[in-house]
């Protein structure tokens, strides 16, 4: 069974919103849905500094750190999204002033994948209606703000 490890980061501002991104999966045969930046952890690299790269390749954002995980989740994937069907994530969050992402650093399949970026609150998110991803995620976000 093929299985991804991946960091996810809730980059909250300080008016609690977090940074999100619309995005499609696999392909796109399936609609976006609203996910945290993040990605998977390389070859040499452990959650932390796969956290620190990702932020930087998905939003410009630079941080030397981003602390210590608030959560670990080992999970079946839903296919329809990945290509692999065992999936775990280590959530961080960070607090930063409001910033719009650069897509400077996306690779090509990013550039293809991702439709749009928004900061929202967990409770706009959650009264939305939108699809997002994982089926958590507003209370994933409350978890991560409560750290910071």
């Amino acid at each position: 069974m093929a299985e991804r490890s991946t960091s996810r980061l809730v980059v909250a501002d300080h008016d609690e919103r977090v940074l999100l991104f619309l995005t499609y999966g696999k392909d796109h045969a399936v609609p976006p849905r609203w996910i945290t930046p993040g990605g998977g952890v390389d070859p040499g690299e452990d959650f932390p500094a796969a956290g620190v790269r990702e932020l930087r390749e998905e939003t410009g954002l630079v941080v030397d750190s981003v602390g210590e995980p608030f959560a670990h989740v080992d999970f079946a994937v839903d296919t329809a999204w990945h290509p692999y069907e065992l999936g775990h994530w280590s959530w961080f969050a960070i607090r930063t002033q409001h910033f719009e992402p650069s897509d400077a650093g996306w690779m090509p399949d990013e550039r293809d994948d991702i439709v749009a970026s928004r900061w929202w609150t967990a409770d706009d998110l959650a009264a939305s209606g939108e699809p997002f991803e994982p089926a958590d995620l507003p209370d994933l976000i409350r978890q991560g703000l409560a750290r910071l």
